[in-house]
């Protein structure tokens, strides 16, 4: 196995299990190959588990409680890992991002981190209160050479097209990037219309992403105001990708969506632009 320092358990519930393990692996004199026939896993499944990487989900934590014969210490660890906040989640879900070979996205209110415009992603931040936006930007925007690698379904609802964020011209160019985004071989990109038809639809509590690895299996992301929720019990990511897929099924195809698109991008007219350009650059300066 390797020696690299176990994470800091002090960091959050999800370190405490990964510190624990092995903990408890070195305790009984065990190797990584044997805790993984534990788990049915393997030795780098184990050594990922214990580095923090990956996560223990609630069936495997029962095979080490019966095992091992814990009264069940581990599955309530996971237990309590998964229903409370963990400042770590985000990161530990781009970490899932950067392995993916799908990445799945469903955004209700504005477009996804992955499609953003430097601009609108500033402007973005800068409405939400974030004093110095530049670092999030650069990094938001580093994290779309995901788009080099990946299979990426996106869902977005119309109101991400139409809701403004900087100005017509940021809203213009972002829209327009989104298309031409959307024209990459390994992406796909749907719209949710936004009327009566559609109504009220799965997914509009919050956004939602599953990532899927040939190394760590899918996992799930829910976000919502302050933070999110990363999952990685296979029974709950499938509870999600079942979400997933009653979402796309109220989405137009893709020719519609782009059409769609085109339209909203058209609603932030060249006038609303001359005007924007003349507040900044006034007669006589």
């Amino acid at each position: 196995m390797a020696t690299n320092a176990s994470p800091d358990p002090k960091d959050g519930m999800w370190a405490f299990i990964a510190y624990y393990l092995r903990f408890c692996r070195n305790q009984r004199g065990l190797s990584g190959e044997a805790v993984g026939r534990v788990l049915n896993a393997s030795k780098a499944t184990v050594s990922r588990i214990e580095n923090g990487i990956d996560r223990l989900d609630g069936p495997r934590a029962a095979l080490l409680d019966k095992t091992w014969e814990t009264g069940g210490v581990f599955a309530l660890l996971v237990w309590y890992a998964s229903i409370g906040h963990d400042p770590q989640w985000l990161a530990q879900y781009k970490t899932f991002e950067q392995r993916a070979r799908i990445i799945r996205i469903f955004e209700p209110l504005v477009i996804s981190g992955l499609l953003q415009t430097e601009e609108y992603a500033r402007a973005l931040l800068t409405g939400g209160g974030v004093p110095d936006p530049e670092p999030d930007v650069a990094e938001r925007i580093e994290r779309q050479g995901i788009l080099d690698h990946a299979f990426v379904m996106v869902l977005l609802s119309e109101t991400t097209l139409r809701w403004p964020v900087g100005s017509p011209r940021v809203m213009r160019e972002q829209l327009a990037h989104v298309l031409e985004v959307a024209e990459r071989p390994n992406v796909v990109l749907h719209v949710i219309p936004q009327n009566f038809e559609t109504g009220a639809y799965p997914g509009l509590d919050g956004g939602l992403k599953l990532v899927t690895g040939d190394d760590f299996g899918e996992v799930a992301y829910t976000e919502s105001i302050g933070g999110g929720r990363l999952v990685s019990s296979p029974t709950e990511v499938a509870e999600y990708a079942i979400l997933f897929a009653r979402i796309s099924a109220k989405a137009l195809p893709e020719h519609r969506s782009k059409d769609l698109i085109k339209k909203a991008m058209e609603a932030f007219s060249d006038n609303d632009v001359a005007q924007e350009q003349s507040q900044w650059n006034p007669v006589g300066e």
